[in-house]
């Protein structure tokens, strides 16, 4: 990931309901081939994410990662182990709360273009929720979203959608996977056989840096295939 100089800056986004909270946003410095949502782990916009941010506007787009926790607690950053707590903070959210979040987010990004959801973790699912749910977006990316199994029993992509997978993920078996494939197999899948859950974020044990390179060249053109 990126581990330069921070070139970007948080702002405030307001979404339709009213409610107003906090994004990160980082933008290249000629003119941008579009825009990616970045859409946060279940841990928040932490140091992480940011540079998520960093790495997709070294590479030409506007990235913009929504504080979605913000409805329940401002700021709000979690360590990589609190996961009860994180799981406290999900289920506060309603549907329409995240769609609303991410709209903000996608409207942000839609000023340079084409505009892609991006997410991982619970960020994966909320990628596929946007895909379904919200407006003008090109396609979406989701990177281990386990609640995308539960999406997948109501609602199908609008767009088209690459989806990466670790083989070894536990909170996404084969049999999961299987699922989401049925739900939509126009899909575009990958499953790293030795990833596990989380292996695109380096400040976790579960790296995998040659996963997270393909990956990310996989993205890429995919970005370049549905920006066209």
């Amino acid at each position: 990931m990126s581990k330069g100089a921070r070139t970007g800056s948080k702002i405030m986004l307001k979404a339709a309901d009213g409610h107003t909270f906090g994004a990160y946003k980082a933008a290249p410095k000629n003119t941008p081939k579009g825009g990616v949502v970045i859409l946060q782990e279940i841990f928040g916009v932490n140091s992480h994410i940011e540079d998520v941010c960093e790495e997709y506007a070294a590479d030409g787009y506007v990235a913009v990662a929504p504080a979605l926790f913000d409805r329940v607690e401002k700021d709000l950053i979690l360590g990589y182990t609190e996961f009860t707590r994180a799981r406290e903070i999900v289920g506060q959210l309603t549907e329409a709360m995240l769609v609303a979040d991410m709209q903000a987010a996608i409207d942000e990004c839609a000023k340079a273009g084409f505009v892609v959801p991006i997410g991982y973790c619970f960020g994966g699912a909320m990628a596929y929720l946007a895909a379904c749910k919200n407006k003008n977006v090109a396609g979406a990316v989701d990177y281990y979203g386990t609640r995308t199994i539960q999406y997948c029993d109501t609602m199908t992509p609008e767009v088209p959608v690459m989806y990466h997978f670790g083989a070894k993920d536990k909170s996404i078996p084969a049999e999961g996977i299987a699922k989401i494939k049925a739900a939509h197999p126009v899909g575009t899948y990958y499953i790293y056989p030795d990833s596990d859950h989380g292996f695109t974020c380096d400040e976790r044990p579960m790296y995998d840096a040659a996963a997270t390179k393909l990956s990310k060249e996989r993205t890429l053109k995919f970005l370049i295939d549905v920006m066209q």
